[in-house]
């Protein structure tokens, strides 16, 4: 059932990062029906294409609240106008993506090459706070390139802070524009949770969240000593099911962690009527291959799904591994 107005009123306190190609909305459906709390963001949208689409970028379930829509862009004016769009469709934060390196985000000059432009940065979120009530975050690297010192990272920082940026995301990796692949930019670049933490200390008034390399909640619990909020990236696609366990650990929710059979029951019933409008099976299915990570049969489960089954055939595999999830819980 969609949030009522009070529920939509969120913490940052785990997030599920904005993933190309993964946190479509249908992954998102699947990550909300595992956890109410936890912030959902939207792949990152290029300003030209909402600007020049049907506006199917906006697309979202209510369930997925509370939700932002991440952009892409370096256009004060193109951002304003999407941001507003935006929050005319309900989402709950305007991100805006100051992290990608990938060559098609640097050569339209936006993503993580925007480092170099803390102004340029400042001038994109002034102008989406003109445009909209609702928040409007950044999500950014710790440096690209030779710009990666401490001192590069806090003037940003404090550029972008004073045109009314109130949280910052950022990933605890430089990135390499040149030399590196945006997979080889997830790994390569070593982690530095100690900047991230260092940039708290000095910005108190500042909420900042951390990402990049967290794979567990366990390894999620004492950065939450450190920062304001954690963010989770592709270990929660991978193993979506970690999410069942998020509201009860960090927001102190009392209601036990669904189960997985529950879970994709409730799923099921969403894709159905999914496939009914015209989505292919195989786009819905996607989200659901890790749903039994770390579960007897799971490799079963996957090749099943990737085989072109169909939402009949789900059911049957699903069925098989009950014995073995009931063990599990056992």
């Amino acid at each position: 059932m969609p949030m009522s107005s009070p529920e939509r009123r969120f913490l940052r306190r785990v997030a599920v990062a904005p993933m190309m190609e993964y946190t479509d909305r249908h992954y998102r459906y699947l990550a909300r029906l595992l956890t109410r709390r936890t912030v959902l963001y939207t792949e990152m949208v290029f300003t030209g294409a909402l600007l020049r689409g049907s506006g199917r970028e906006l697309d979202y379930d209510p369930l997925e609240h509370p939700l932002a829509l991440q952009l892409g862009g370096s256009e004060p004016d193109a951002l304003a106008a999407c941001a507003r769009r935006a929050a005319q469709a309900g989402f709950d934060e305007i991100n805006l993506n100051v992290g990608c390196p990938s060559g098609r985000v640097r050569a339209g000059r936006f993503g993580a090459c925007l480092m170099a432009e803390p102004e340029r940065v400042a001038e994109c979120v002034a102008a989406m706070r003109a445009a909209v009530q609702v928040p409007v975050t950044v999500k950014t690297r710790i440096g690209i390139d030779e710009r990666d010192s401490y001192e590069a990272l806090a003037e940003f920082i404090s550029t972008v802070a004073q045109a009314g940026c109130g949280t910052f995301i950022i990933h605890a990796r430089k990135a390499w524009l040149r030399g590196l692949s945006p997979k080889e930019n997830r790994d390569v670049p070593p982690l530095r949770h100690d900047v991230v933490y260092r940039v708290k200390e000095d910005f108190p008034q500042l909420e900042i969240v951390l990402n990049g390399g967290l794979r567990t909640l366990d390894e999620a619990a004492p950065a939450l000593e450190r920062v304001d909020g954690v963010m989770i990236g592709r270990a929660a696609y991978h193993n979506p099911y970690l999410l069942a366990e998020v509201d009860r650990r960090f927001f102190a929710d009392r209601r036990p962690a669904p189960a997985r059979h529950e879970v994709l029951r409730h799923y099921a019933a969403y894709a159905q009527s999914q496939q009914e409008r015209g989505v292919p099976a195989g786009v819905l299915l996607r989200p659901l291959l890790g749903l039994f990570h770390g579960v007897s049969g799971a490799r079963t489960w996957r090749r099943c799904l990737s085989g072109g089954a169909g939402l009949a055939q789900v059911h049957a595999a699903a069925a098989s591994l009950a014995d073995s999830t009931l063990r599990e819980a056992g």
